[in-house]
């Protein structure tokens, strides 16, 4: 879900010309969460092969991954490791909203009411095991890289960023920056004529703010992370007057609250995140006839289709490139 940041912060518009010859990380569970709740059918049951497994992810990692491709852009898929024992509560809450939503969803579809029924089954969606294998499975074929990282895999997409192993994170999300990545693209994997792409400078931020790294996650503290629930009352734009007017220790002492856990601790989740730094990043060509196995045999997609998106995918160049001249 991610800290709410909407109301104090302005993505600029840019171009997909803009990011041809970027390297880009992918915030993976982010985008699959996207994939699995907007690749549906009309009555909001996902896309499944004759075995009745799901593919609305695999198709949306061929199709959209291939047209970003075309377009110049290499990416990097991150995949999230081991939640943060302070993450327990949320995913909790999680499961709990989209158990409640899969109700609501086979409630509609018993009274006939599509509109609801896609509307509830898009907030049912839920990774697992499967969807994450398969996804790595499809992204070894179409030779993309991936990293799995030990914990939040948008703090790992935020290192490799900060430490020049990718020009931007891709994620919906605004907890890049609390993690520090020097940029972030919104969008690039949302939607199909990636007509709608938004660009977030760190530096551009802190300084339009007018805060430093540590007061913007002081700032998510108050307003609440997947790792707390923040302040009653307290919204971006209160928490941003909070922040440029008085220290958070303070602000809790004179308010006589706190935020459920220790603010250093809390800190620190953005601060100092655990990183897989052991990691290896080659492209290589598409195996056209492994594809062709994986999504039509076994998953029933189009050939046609299939051969549509490999033939965008040879255009990635695999040659290794030094990394300052994917950044010019």
């Amino acid at each position: 879900m991610g800290v709410k940041f909407k109301d104090i912060v302005s993505p600029e518009k840019i171009s997909l010309n803009d990011l041809n010859g970027k390297i880009i990380a992918i915030d993976g569970a982010n985008t699959l969460y996207q994939f699995l709740s907007s690749i549906r059918q009309r009555d909001g049951t996902p896309l499944m092969d004759n075995s009745g497994n799901v593919t609305s992810h695999l198709s949306g990692i061929l199709y959209r991954t291939s047209s970003i491709i075309e377009k110049g852009v290499k990416p990097i898929y991150i995949f999230d490791g081991k939640p943060s024992e302070f993450k327990a509560e949320t995913v909790a809450e999680r499961r709990i909203f989209r158990e409640e939503a899969e109700k609501k969803w086979k409630n509609a579809m018993e009274e006939g009411d599509m509109e609801a029924a896609r509307k509830f089954a898009t907030r049912s969606s839920r990774m697992s095991p499967y969807i994450i294998d398969s996804s790595k499975k499809l992204l070894d074929i179409m030779g993309i890289p991936y990293v799995q990282s030990f914990g939040e895999g948008e703090a790992q997409a935020s290192y490799m960023v900060a430490h020049g192993d990718a020009w931007a994170v891709a994620s919906q999300d605004y907890d890049c920056l609390l993690f520090g990545s020097p940029r972030i693209i919104r969008n690039l994997t949302f939607s199909g004529n990636l007509a709608n792409l938004e660009y977030l400078e760190l530096k551009k931020v802190l300084n339009e703010l007018e805060l430093e790294q540590e007061q913007l996650i002081d700032v998510a503290l108050m307003v609440g992370t997947d790792f707390n629930q923040g302040l009653k009352g307290v919204g971006a734009k209160t928490g941003l007057k909070i922040a440029k007017t008085s220290s958070l220790e303070q602000y809790l002492k004179e308010k006589k609250t706190d935020l459920g856990l220790a603010t250093d601790d809390l800190r620190n989740i953005f601060l100092n995140p655990e990183i897989n730094k052991n990691y290896d990043l080659k492209w290589k060509s598409v195996d056209k006839d492994k594809i062709i196995d994986f999504m039509c045999l076994n998953h029933d997609f189009s050939e046609k289709r299939v051969l549509a998106a490999v033939e965008k995918m040879e255009k990635l160049k695999t040659t290794q490139k030094s990394l300052t001249d994917w950044f010019n």
